[in-house]
This record gives structure tokens, sequence and C-alpha cells, in this order.
């Protein structure tokens, strides 16, 4: 059985989906520490102007500081950021060729109220994913785990637990992974590639690490050809 760990992200770029499609098991690492700097709670848009942030404000007020696990992060509702970044959306993808195809889908996604940081992510990244066409792959989070160690030790208490076979990772985990324990556990591995073809975007500057959602305004269905090449 194959399996990704990968934690929770905003509208995530097109090399996340491709390891959701090619995985049986999908875990939302969701029980880790909050990176403030990451993917968690951000992404980029492209604009006239070159790539733009768009972040999810982050309740200071309930914010354990350092301490702070994924699945423990409150969204700050003080300001009306959603319909801020469904503005943004519109200004600078409406005349994208496929854009009115995702209308709707913008509209679910920026109508949702949640309190917590990882089930607005976790809901909408799996939104996006069944629009790619990810229909089979199931999808589950790290907290329904009692899981302890740290890196490799943790991943592969996990993996056991769901009863993995082989886990499939991003290339930057090639830093910490120590190779023997999956020898050794009887699970194989192996690392992403993410060579993707450019794709037409609205602006002049290519830039492949932007949100999904740049690929599926301006290629729609086709979006697939892009990620895993169908």
């Amino acid at each position: 059985m194959k399996c990704v760990i990968l934690q929770p992200s905003y509208i995530p770029w097109r090399g996340y989906f491709h390891q959701m499609q090619k995985a049986d098991l999908f875990v939302f690492y969701d029980d880790v520490q909050y990176d403030s700097r990451g993917w968690r709670n951000r992404n980029r848009i492209l604009t006239p102007n070159g790539s733009s942030w768009i972040t999810i404000p982050i309740d200071r007020n309930r914010f354990k500081s350092h301490k702070s696990l994924i699945n423990e992060v409150y969204i700050s509702w003080e300001k009306r950021w959603n319909e801020a970044h469904l503005r943004q959306i519109e200004n600078y993808y409406s005349k994208a060729p496929f854009y009115s195809n995702y209308r709707d889908l913008l509209d679910e996604i920026y109508s949702m109220r949640m309190e917590k940081l990882a089930d607005f992510t976790i809901e909408t990244t799996i939104l996006l994913a069944r629009e790619l066409g990810i229909g089979d792959t199931r999808f589950i989070r790290s907290s329904e785990f009692n899981l302890e160690g740290s890196k490799t030790d943790r991943l592969l208490m996990l993996l056991k637990q769901v009863g993995a076979t082989h886990y499939i990772s991003g290339p930057s985990a090639k830093a910490y992974m120590d190779e023997e324990k999956f020898d050794e556990a009887g699970i194989t591995f192996e690392y992403m590639n993410y060579d993707y073809p450019e794709y037409p975007q609205l602006y002049s500057t290519f830039d492949p690490q932007v949100t999904t959602l740049d690929l599926l305004f301006m290629v729609g269905p086709d979006a697939g050809r892009y990620i895993w090449n169908t």
C-alpha cells in the first residue's frame, strides 16, 4: 500500500497533488509543530507584478508560539480575509480561460468559516483534489494515531500503524531520512521528482511554485497533463 504523509497546506502547488495522486493513502501530518514561515496558512498567486502572497491570519490570542501543533492553530476572523482572498483571486484571474469553470468551487471554499486552520486547509485541499480527478486516494490525519519519536522514527511508526508497504516522499527529506530503518521495517520508499512542464500563465514571467488554482484556471480539465502527464 502506497502512502504519502504531508503537512496540511493552504491551496497547495501541483507537486503536493502529484504525491496525493500516486498514493493509496494520504496522511495529513497535522500533529507536528506549526511553522509560521511555511505554507500552512499561505500561498502565492500571480499578479501583473509577479507572484504575491495571500495569507490566512492566525488568532494570536490562542497561539502557543513555538509549542503549537498545526491542529492547535486557530484562524482569526477579526477581518473578512476570506472575502479579500476571493476578491484578489477574481481580480487577477477573471480573464483566465477556465476561471468561470471554478467559480462555484471558489465560492464553496471561501464561504467556509472554520475555527481551526487545519480543518479549513484539509477540507479545501480535498475539494481541489477531487477537481483534479483524484478519486481513489483515501485521506486520514496523523492526529488519529498515538505517535512517538521524531522524524524517521515517528514516520515509521505511523506507516506501520496504517499498514503501508511503500512510502512516497518529497526530495527535501533526503536530508534527514534514515534509509536503513526503512529497510529494517520492510518498507520501500521513493523520492519525488518535481520536473514539471511549463504551462501558459496570464503574466510574463513563469512561476512554477504558485497555487494549483493557477493551473486549473489556465488549463482546466487538462491540468493532469501538467502534473502526472495524463
